[in-house]
């Protein structure tokens, strides 16, 4: 495969704050437990939701209604910096502090920004616009976490046959390899997987090539890494379906097997959505929204999978799951429920069954 040079947009970024609140006091555990829920403002999400470990399980904080719409976010490795989304027509990145205190926000110069990733030394941003079909990518100085000169945006190409939702592409997943000189983003309606070779010293997007070509009509969503092998596991949403890619030096991938993220028999309609692998990589989880649950895969020491369980999501519509290893549980935000249920991980990795937990109307992301 080759890199045919690029030729992308260049625009430049805007400055500006959002307002601020603050959540309230509550009883909490020994040790707090502090989490922040993004929520739809079409599903009657009130903002930011701060979220609280209580003795009694989760609390509510009192929402931060200026910023809304956040279907994803990242923060910076120190945690001093976050960059929240805002999902909507005229797409905005915003970035704050520790306290949530506004630092700036920016436009993604896309529509409906969906997904974003921090290079692994942190001097660069991407986002996917899925509406756009684009990626926008920033430097970032890595003294005050802000952006540095013109964002680039690139512009994905291509269709699919399911005409309703791959008229166009999507780009709905970013993510960086290759020590940060090579940027993924998964486009739901080209049904690819793009690679974009990245200078390190512009932080400019040079090159670009299609690196995986998948199943027409599949809508690829996300892609998730093997924490040691070169192996990636790319989740259809549209196909209902898991599958296991090679990773190649100049950044393509070869397909491996491929395997249904749904029980057999189930013919209802389901779409995939939010794909994670547990830190020893012997666990894949993924979501299935329709059928509402977690499936639970089993990774051979080779990075191939089997099928251990499906367990119910504690709500309808599993659009994000949030794995904390270190607790020992995963929790999910159930956006057409508006609950985040509680699954506790056991020893073998399996999942014990939902408790709903705390309830927040149009949730769709979570973070530490």
């Amino acid at each position: 495969m080759t890199f045919p040079p690029l030729a992308p947009s260049r625009r430049s970024f805007l400055a500006g704050t959002l307002a601020l609140a603050s959540s309230p006091a509550m009883a909490v555990t020994r040790e707090t437990d502090r989490l922040i829920a993004g929520t739809y403002a079409s599903g009657k999400g009130p903002g930011l939701v701060p979220m609280i470990a209580t003795s009694d399980g989760w609390a509510a904080g009192t929402p931060i209604g200026a910023i809304r719409n956040t279907s994803f976010g990242v923060a910076s490795q120190d945690g001093r910096v976050r960059y929240l989304l805002d999902e909507q027509k005229e797409g905005a990145l915003g970035i704050y502090d520790r306290e949530m205190k506004a630092l700036g926000t920016f436009p993604t110069l896309g529509a409906d920004p969906c997904h974003a990733a921090l290079s692994p030394d942190g001097d660069a941003l991407a986002v996917a616009n899925y509406s756009s079909g684009s990626i926008t990518l920033w430097r970032l100085d890595r003294r005050t976490g802000l952006p540095i000169g013109e964002a680039q945006t690139i512009l994905h190409s291509g269709s699919g046959p399911n005409q309703p939702r791959q008229g166009e592409p999507h780009a709905h997943w970013v993510g960086f390899a290759q020590g940060g000189r090579l940027l993924h983003a998964v486009d739901l309606g080209a049904d690819a997987v793009f690679a974009h070779r990245v200078d390190l010293a512009s932080r400019r997007v040079t090159a670009s090539m299609v690196a995986y070509r998948a199943t027409p009509g599949s809508g690829p969503r996300h892609l998730a890494w093997h924490p040691r092998l070169p192996v990636a596991y790319l989740l259809a949403e549209l196909a209902n379906t898991v599958t296991v890619l090679s990773a190649n030096p100049d950044g393509g991938f070869m397909a491996g097997e491929t395997l249904s993220t749904l029980p057999a028999g189930f013919d209802d309609a389901s779409s995939g959505a939010h794909i994670a692998v547990n830190r020893a990589g012997t666990r894949l989880y993924l979501s299935n929204r329709g059928h509402d649950s977690i499936a639970v895969f089993a990774i051979a020491r080779d990075g191939d999978l089997t099928l251990l369980q499906h367990v119910h999501c504690g709500g309808h519509w599993p659009r994000l799951f949030l794995l904390r290893e270190d607790r020992r549980e995963i929790l999910v935000a159930n956006e057409r429920s508006g609950n985040v249920a509680v699954l506790r991980i056991l020893s073998d990795g399996r999942l014990g069954d939902p408790a709903r937990g705390v309830a927040i109307p149009g949730v769709v992301f979570l973070s530490e």
